[in-house]
């Protein structure tokens, strides 16, 4: 009887135990990818103390020339708009300056998941943007960033000019968690998103970083340079991990809370996507948003896809040349009426 217990114990114990080997041998992994991504990926510009940490920042441009503020999307960092427009506007004479959104890139994730808040991302890059004396500057922002841009403007107007909404998510959506299996439910709860993020996470996302490229581009083929222009790799290290998944997850919740806000804005708006574009439909998300904010200008370019500051990268920079033209057309305006 006894035998029969410690077999039944060891049966039990078993799938215990190969879950700690696999998880012992991710966060090997992880510790790897960790430190060859950072060594082949290291910062390429100025950080910014502000409250709490540093922000990193990519800038090219004359010192004394209009400011350009470039935010990135998901799963990205600074690299990804400012070697898709910011050289480009850059060469004509304006002073870009791209950074990585906290716990992206080299930034720090100040306030942990509570950053997972456009309005609280805004707010540090305010006073980011204070401490080194720019502003009210274009505001560009890409993808998720477009709910960054729109916080910034809503919540500190002094930063801001104009905004350049690309491929933007910004109007409120269905909250999909309750749609999840639950085995995703369950790895995304906090204690389990940041084992997994410092264990298997990174070997996983690895694996399926090529196809993720692939899919962002559609219906355009991912252009072969990107990964390493982008410098994308810097996602898979556990602390970008964890933050995007805290950034995708909060999104749904902040967009209900500012998006009747949207009316208040009264500066020169550009709302711009690819009517192709299958990640985020502009239909669903450009279109209304332009409709939101008095006097935006909404440009649609037919078969685009999200990446359009890529694909379309002359016309994009085209556009924000534009806009910053009726900028100083208008003069300086609060971005909120009050």
């Amino acid at each position: 009887m006894t035998r029969v217990i410690a077999v039944l114990l060891t049966l039990l114990a078993l799938p215990f135990a190969l879950a700690g080997l696999v998880l012992a041998i991710g966060a090997l992994a992880a510790l790897v990818i960790t430190l060859r991504v950072g060594a082949a990926n290291p910062p390429a510009g100025p950080f910014v103390t502000i409250t709490g940490g540093r922000l990193a920042t990519l800038q090219d441009g004359p010192a004394n020339g209009p400011p350009v503020v470039l935010l990135h999307g998901a799963s990205a960092n600074a690299s990804d708009p400012m070697e898709g427009i910011g050289r480009r506007l850059a060469a004509q004479g304006f002073r870009v300056i791209a950074f990585d959104r906290p716990g992206f890139g080299w930034s720090d994730r100040i306030a942990g998941g509570d950053a997972a808040a456009p309005s609280v991302q805004a707010g540090m890059i305010a006073e980011a943007l204070n401490r080194m004396g720019v502003g009210p500057a274009v505001v560009f922002g890409h993808s998720w960033a477009g709910a960054l841009a729109l916080a910034l403007a809503l919540d500190h107007p002094e930063r801001v000019s104009a905004l350049a909404l690309a491929a933007p998510v910004a109007m409120p959506m269905p909250d999909r968690m309750p749609d999840l299996p639950w085995y995703w439910r369950f790895a995304i709860k906090p204690p389990v998103a940041w084992v997994l993020s410092r264990t298997i996470g990174p070997p996983i996302a690895r694996r399926f970083l090529p196809e993720a490229a692939r899919r962002v581009f559609k219906p355009q083929p991912a252009q072969a340079d990107y990964p390493d222009l982008a410098r994308s790799d810097l996602v898979l290290r556990p602390e970008t991990l964890l933050a995007n998944v805290q950034d995708l997850l909060g999104l749904s919740r902040a967009l209900a809370a500012q998006s009747p806000r949207y009316g208040r804005i009264h500066i020169p708006t550009l709302v711009i996507s690819g009517e192709a574009d299958p990640i985020v439909r502009a239909d669903a998300q450009a279109v209304p948003l332009a409709r939101a904010i008095p006097g935006a200008r909404l440009v649609l370019l037919p078969g685009i896809g999200h990446m359009l500051q890529y694909v379309a990268a002359e016309r994009v920079t085209e556009e924000i040349i534009r806009l910053a033209a009726a900028t100083s057309a208008t003069g300086s305006e609060p971005a909120v009426a009050h």
